[in-house]
């Protein structure tokens, strides 16, 4: 008997419907890479085609609302990445991804790291503008580093010959694609600045795709040209294309053509600036040639003759020597009376008569000293012989003539108290003009009285 419930049986499509809402519901947008195949493509612009690895693959489907806005087009085994919703097809029940946007993986991944390296070198200060040389107003050599088979440098050689063909050019030759060009690419900067010959270097190559033009988006040539002594432009694919090198190089060329007319005037054009130069000098010396002729022509109606100029100047010289000779005899006048003012002042002020008072006063000191030396010394006298007394007065030897005794130990040790005695001890007597030597043969203390 068949338990079942009507109320739990569901049918294809509820099944179908409900486990969609769960799969979208818990499954975001997500990012797949995979292998394009089974691709279709109807007159509808809606695209179906299995994306798929080397253990698995999946339906997906792609709006033409969606695949309008991608810059390329897929084909059978492209690698791409997709951003899609996780979903289901209800009339087949099939699980499927509804892609929203696309990439080509390879490309994707190259302009993430190109974007990427941008940024940091940006941060850096690698592309601030403070750091860019100035290109010369007309290079004396200019230095090509591109490939020497490449149509970028007929290009440059094409347009430098019509321009400024008298320009020195120095080709440094290497790779512009593949793995081996970097390298090369800065091996070739360092040539140019070891040969110290050109002040400025184009560094380009023609146009391409992001993986052609790879080379010039390397870490490593960038900081080679942001070092570079030298002047650099970049002229990296065309006038769409941007590159790494292109952000740090000093300037920028939207092609390798653009760029040989930056350094190469135009021969032309300097030919009639020159030209009005040349013309503008011609008329600055003919005004010169006939200023000068006008101030000659003056000049010689002044000329004297030399016979007048000489007697012009015979009666200078006269007119000078009677005015030196009133000089110099007023000047002496004025000198022999100022002598004898100098004299009597000196007179006056004579040394004999400073001597003499100087050595009065000299001989006034000199008594003074004498008495007051000799009163000094009266002073001390009596002051030592008063001394004398005091010392006399409290003398040992005064004290011995008045009776007493000094006792010393063996030691020459003074003896002030009986408590420093011992019975045997040996003992010297000082009298006022003796000594004797006596021995202790008994201690007799003073009984203390109650």
């Amino acid at each position: 008997m068949n338990n079942t419930s009507n109320a739990n049986i569901l049918s294809v499509s509820e099944f179908v419907r409900n486990v969609k809402s769960v799969l979208e519901y818990n499954f975001p947008a997500v990012w797949v890479a995979g292998e394009i195949s089974n691709l279709a493509m109807p007159r509808s612009g809606h695209w179906y085609f299995t994306l798929k690895d080397d253990q698995g693959q999946v339906r997906c489907a792609m709006f033409r609302q969606s695949n309008q806005r991608l810059n390329f087009r897929p084909e059978e085994g492209s690698q791409v990445l997709v951003r899609a919703r996780v979903s289901l097809y209800e009339a087949r029940g099939d699980f499927q991804l509804i892609v929203d946007s696309m990439e080509d993986a390879g490309v994707g991944a190259l302009q993430r790291a190109y974007e990427e390296l941008k940024n940091k070198l940006q941060t850096q200060g690698l592309f601030d503008q403070q750091h860019k040389k100035p290109l010369p107003e007309i290079p004396r050599c200019a230095g090509i580093i591109t490939s020497a088979t490449g149509a970028a440098l007929h290009d440059i050689l094409n347009v430098l010959k019509r321009r400024f063909p008298s320009l020195p050019i120095i080709i440094y030759p290497a790779q512009v694609q593949g793995e081996q060009a970097p390298e090369q690419l800065i091996h070739a900067l360092k040539q140019a600045q070891e040969h110290a010959v050109c002040d400025v270097l184009i560094i380009g190559r023609g146009g391409g795709s992001i993986e052609d033009l790879w080379a010039f988006n390397n870490e490593a040539l960038a900081r080679a040209v942001y070092q570079c002594s030298i002047p650099i432009i970049s002229s990296v694919g065309h006038e769409i294309d941007f590159t790494i090198c292109d952000f740090v190089a000093d300037v920028r060329a939207a092609t390798p053509s653009a760029a040989a007319e930056l350094i190469s005037p135009d021969q032309v054009e300097w030919s009639n600036r020159l030209s009005g130069i040349e013309n503008r000098l011609k008329q600055l010396i003919n005004q010169q040639i006939s200023s000068y002729q006008q101030q000659l022509q003056w000049q010689q109606k002044r000329l004297k003759h030399p016979g007048r100029a000489l007697e012009e100047i015979s009666q200078r010289i006269d007119d000078f020597s009677t005015r030196m000779e009133q000089s110099i005899r007023v000047q002496l006048q004025f000198r022999h009376e100022k002598v004898l003012t100098l004299g009597a002042r000196l007179e006056q002020h004579s040394p004999v008569h400073l001597l003499t008072q100087k050595t009065e006063q000299l001989n006034y000191l000199h008594q003074r000293l004498q008495h007051s030396l000799q009163s000094y010394i009266e002073q001390r006298q009596h002051k030592l012989a008063s001394l004398a007394r005091e010392m006399d007065a409290y003398s040992p030897l005064t004290t011995l003539g008045r009776g007493y005794t000094l006792v010393k130990n063996e030691h020459n040790e003074l003896i002030k108290s009986g408590s420093q005695l011992k019975v045997g001890q040996k003992l010297q007597l000082f009298f006022a003009q003796d000594q004797a030597l006596v021995k202790v043969e008994e201690l007799k203390h003073k009984a203390h009285s109650p």
